[in-house]
């Protein structure tokens, strides 16, 4: 009988120096706001939809952020597996989601509102809490599931 050979390839994180410091810590809306409008492409933020993950530690401070998904006008991807995988893989214990609405309007959609329901389940099962949603737009306006309450 002939072996069959395959290669397995090794999925690994690669941290690289961002624009703004790890170790800052976030306990609220205003302080995500300000560390995400850090992260999001200033040049594509009115006109293209973008997905960032902040991955925190346990006590709140930023270990770093992952470049989800980049969309188009007004629809962008979230994988929840993806969004998973590396928070796994980082030990992250928080999470804090974000997308931007280039139209400059703050209130979520029905698909953001379900989106979040279902990450927030999955953060669940594997003992990662989803600190908060932020919707933010070029304006410099935002929206926090958090302080929402609906989260």
């Amino acid at each position: 009988m002939k072996e069959i050979e395959s290669t397995v390839h090794e999925l690994e994180i690669v941290y690289k120096p961002g624009t703004y410091q790890t170790g800052q810590k976030v306990t609220n809306s205003e302080e995500a706001h300000r560390v995400l409008m850090q992260v999001f492409n200033q040049n594509t933020i009115s006109c293209q939809e973008q997905v960032i993950v902040l991955h925190l530690d346990h006590a709140n401070q930023v270990k770093g952020y992952q470049r989800l998904s980049t969309g188009g006008i007004s629809t962008t991807t979230i994988d929840i597996r993806l969004v998973l995988s590396v928070a796994l893989k980082c030990f992250a214990s928080g999470l804090i989601i974000s997308h931007n609405h280039p139209s400059g309007l703050t209130q979520p959609s029905e698909q953001d509102i379900q989106i979040t329901k279902r990450l927030k389940d999955g953060c669940k099962l594997l003992d990662i809490v989803l600190l908060d949603h932020v919707i933010v737009t070029p304006g410099n306006k935002y929206y926090s599931f958090r302080d929402e309450n609906q989260l």
